[in-house]
């Protein structure tokens, strides 16, 4: 498995709006994301699998490149 060009870059992620009553599929994404509460902000890793988790929930989170 060859490495992520991206590795060592950081996304920063808040949460703007609750995720409660979006679906099963939404709250997991946003637990999957480190995210708990409102206006919640954590700093994840740049990776296919964490874009496709904040693309899903793009309507909820704000993401800025570190």
């Amino acid at each position: 498995m060859s490495a992520n060009p991206k590795s060592g870059k950081k996304l920063r992620v808040t949460l703007l709006k609750s995720h409660y009553g979006t679906g099963k599929t939404h709250m997991a994404c946003v637990r999957g994301l480190g995210l708990r509460r409102r206006h919640h902000m954590v700093e994840v890793e740049d990776t296919p699998a964490v874009r496709g988790m904040i693309h899903k929930v793009s309507f909820m989170v704000k993401c800025e490149e570190i």
